[in-house]
């Protein structure tokens, strides 16, 4: 199965866009924390990826708080569990680790949840941005703490005061 590829500019840099034929599986920041190489075949197909597109301009624009796309992540079953879970937290909220892996039911997991939250292949569709730390901190995210202050701030977190100031 082929990947399809795009690339679009964003106020948190370049990013690169990949699907296959049943979703979009990946948004990659210009500098990640862990990059994934993947040796399939990749296909330029810019017109896969209009709603995807104008779906995160209308985020960065302030206009959309919830994104409905089809995605296809890949990942094992607990990592799959903790994306599913961050997108269920709200818009301009955020959660810690701790908080995340009592919801999902296991309150022990918060070091495993950190992990699977730093594997995430969609951010901000999947906001793993969202997750702080049990203190309130701004902890580790794949694109950078800088990126990840730019989307609470974009977001208007109700948390903002305590986390930026």
């Amino acid at each position: 199965m082929p990947t399809y590829v795009d690339t679009m500019t964003s106020p948190v840099g370049l990013l690169t866009l990949t699907a296959d034929d049943h979703g979009l599986t990946r948004i990659r920041f210009e500098q990640e924390r862990h990059p994934i190489h993947d040796d399939r075949d990749r296909v330029p197909a810019p017109e896969r990826f209009v709603d995807v597109r104008r779906q995160l301009q209308s985020y960065f624009s302030g206009e959309l708080t919830h994104f409905d796309l089809l995605l296809n992540p890949q990942g094992t079953p607990f990592q799959l569990r903790v994306w599913q879970a961050l997108r269920e937290i709200e818009y301009g909220q955020t959660e810690s680790y701790g908080q995340l892996a009592r919801r999902i039911g296991d309150a022990k997991a918060s070091r495993a949840v950190g992990a699977a939250n730093g594997r995430n292949p969609l951010p901000i569709v999947v906001p793993c941005h969202r997750v702080i730390g049990n203190d309130g901190s701004l902890t580790g995210f794949g694109g950078g703490i800088e990126r990840k202050r730019f989307l609470l701030e974009l977001e208007g977190s109700r948390r903002q005061t305590s986390l930026f100031g």
